[in-house]
């Protein structure tokens, strides 16, 4: 009896501190750029009846949609943020949400289908003899969610005559690190035909769907990269001889990922970096020769600045290289409140190489925002748990000036069943020795909404702003026990600046990554009802202007056009872009003319604007 007790009595404490407020990190219920993008689906017909061989995909053409001329459908999202370990730039990532960037309506607890990833008609009309091979590589989570029993990642050939479906391949339950080749024959009769296809598909299951929705959201991450489809291989060749990139390249600057161009301009001797950091891969069996080359373009005034060459180098076969090219070059622009510049790297190989994915770019944004995270959330964060009311969530900012912040921009995610619309409590904290101090702004019962614009941030404006330089910190007082899902970027380690609060002590976030909150620094921030006449029609400033493949506008953080829609059009008035608003827009898909944009509340017109495009 008394054994049974106090076995009892340890599943009791077990349960108690399972239940006790702590950091958590849950996956997203929604992919913003998802839902502002352009599908496959609008973009049907376009390829050819049937493929011939060799099929290929690396996945790095930077679009988040599957390529439309190589596959059918479009649920799977193509990026290059959920894995550190792919073969070359650009994965496919298979989950729990679909081509809208939404959570699936079947979604449960229970085991479900979810994304599939459909190949597009293929020419397989040959004997067995020729040697067809179909090869992949896999990896289960990446920086993702890891799959439980029960989830899968399976492959499935399509036999035109029969016009059915067949099993073909399978992911194990025993998951390695990284990513697995997988390299298959295909050598029977009703597969070799004309017509034939093939499928990745998923099952999901959300974890925390029946117990506490808060926390509910994407999860059972796979990766798949490198899918080839030929003739005349063998069971050895799963990669072609290749060099690539891999990871994306991050910012330049020496402490943020973003910040303003006012205050970048006054120090830019000290927050300028030293070099590129390039990230690249031989997958060939050999030594391979490369060269590295780069070139910054500032974007709005459409002018290479600075062009270089790394020089020429061997790299070993299989090799996987970290390369930082030095940077003699500091940001400029004629730009006063903003800049953006485009920095391109490319890699010179063999003529025989893959051209797809030897060059990378990355946008080295100004603003107003100082931000330490790269704009992509991949999962949610927040203080879950008994005793989590009036836990606090700070991270550590510092203004190199003296300069007034206006505002908090904070990414909150969707939640599931919309679980995390709560309030909190916004707070801004002086500097104690390495920890939050003496608070110097706070602001009761803000609502948790999520992001208005594409990179998902909501703008909380200060009703005081006030003017700090040096260390704070900035960050929330949850007023419940429910987690409050923010933003948090996998990819940006926080060396020490997030922190949280529980039971009167501030302790260093033990999470990978970045919780997204950025200080807003500048001039007035314009509001509803105040001073709208300077986006008066004829006054909404854009430039570039002739540009090439963006243009900005000039709108700050001014509500209502951070919550319109934008359409752009040509003189004969079809509209040929619609999307959310944002400041940057991409126009490399407009041919030269002229074009007119206009930003829209509901059927009120709030600005417009004239541009040229000039190629």
């Amino acid at each position: 009896m008394l054994k049974k007790i106090i076995i009892s009595a340890l599943i009791l404490i077990v349960a108690a501190a399972s239940l006790a407020a702590q950091e958590v990190v849950a996956g997203l219920t929604g992919n913003i750029y998802l839902s502002g993008a352009k599908s496959a689906e609008q973009a049907k017909g376009i390829a050819a009846d049937t493929l011939e061989l060799p099929f290929f995909d690396d996945f790095s053409t930077g679009q988040p949609y599957p390529d439309p001329l190589k596959w059918l459908d479009d649920y799977v999202f193509i990026n290059n943020t959920y894995s550190v370990r792919q073969i070359t730039k650009g994965v496919a990532t298979f989950d729990a949400l679909d081509n809208t960037g939404r959570l699936y309506e079947t979604a449960s607890s229970f085991v479900t289908e979810a994304d599939r990833l459909t190949s597009v008609p293929v020419n397989l009309q040959y004997l067995p003899e020729d040697n067809i091979y179909l090869s992949f590589f896999y990896e289960a989570a990446g920086i993702g969610d890891m799959p439980e029993a029960g989830d899968s990642l399976t492959l499935e050939y399509w036999a035109p005559v029969e016009q059915k479906w067949y099993s073909a391949w399978k992911a194990p339950a025993t998951q390695k690190a990284g990513f697995v080749p997988v390299i298959l024959r295909i050598d029977q009769e009703k597969f070799l035909k004309k017509g034939f296809m093939f499928r990745f598909k998923n099952h999901v299951s959300l974890n925390s769907a029946s117990t506490d929705p808060s926390m509910a959201g994407n999860c059972d991450h796979w990766n798949i990269d490198y899918v080839m489809l030929g003739k005349n291989r063998t069971p050895a060749d799963t990669i072609p001889p290749d060099v690539a990139f891999t990871l994306p390249v991050r910012s330049s600057l020496k402490t943020f990922e973003e910040m303003p161009w006012k205050q970048f301009r006054q120090v830019f001797l000290s927050e300028m970096g030293p070099w590129i950091t390039i990230n690249y891969r031989n997958n060939d069996q050999v030594i391979r020769n490369v060269t590295r080359s780069f070139e910054i373009t500032d974007v709005y005034n459409n002018t290479v600045v600075h062009s270089f060459t790394a020089g020429a180098t061997n790299i070993d076969p299989s090799a996987s290289v970290s390369y930082q090219a030095a940077l003699i070059y500091t940001f400029n622009s004629v730009s006063t409140d903003s800049a953006l510049f485009r920095i391109k790297s490319f890699l010179t190989t063999d003529a025989f190489d893959r051209k797809q994915n030897d060059t990378i770019v990355y946008y080295q944004r100004f603003g107003r925002d100082f931000a330490f995270d790269d704009g992509t959330s991949e999962a949610g964060y927040g203080i879950n748990g008994l005793g989590s009311r009036n836990a606090m969530v700070a991270y550590r900012f510092k203004s190199p000036v003296p300069d007034t912040i206006r505002a908090v921009k904070i990414c909150f995610n969707d939640s599931y069943q919309n679980a995390n619309r709560r309030s909190f409590d916004l707070m801004i904290w002086r500097n104690n020795q390495g920890v939050p101090g003496d608070v110097i702004y706070f602001q009761e019962e803000m609502l948790v909404e999520p992001g208005e614009d594409i990179n998902g941030f909501h703008l909380y404006r200060l009703d005081r702003p006030f003017e700090i330089s040096g260390d704070y910190f900035i960050g929330w007082r949850q007023r419940s026990e429910t987690f409050l899902n923010a933003g948090f970027d996998l990819n940006t380690p926080h060396n020490g600046k997030q922190l949280y609060w529980i039971n009167g002590e501030w302790n260093v976030s033990q999470t990978t990554g970045s919780v997204m909150i950025r200080p807003v620094f500048g001039p007035r921030i314009n509001t509803l009802g105040i001073e709208t006449n300077r986006f008066s029609p004829e006054k909404l400033r854009i430039w570039p202007n002739p540009a090439g493949e963006f243009i900005t506008l000039d709108a700050g953080d001014m509500i209502p056009l951070l919550m319109s829609e934008i359409t752009i059009t040509g003189i004969g008035g079809k509209v040929l872009i619609r999307r959310n608003f944002s400041e940057t827009v991409d126009i490399s898909g407009l041919p030269a003319g002229i074009y007119f944009i206009t930003a829209w509340n509901g059927n009120r017109i709030l600005a417009t604007g004239k541009f040229i495009v000039a190629r």
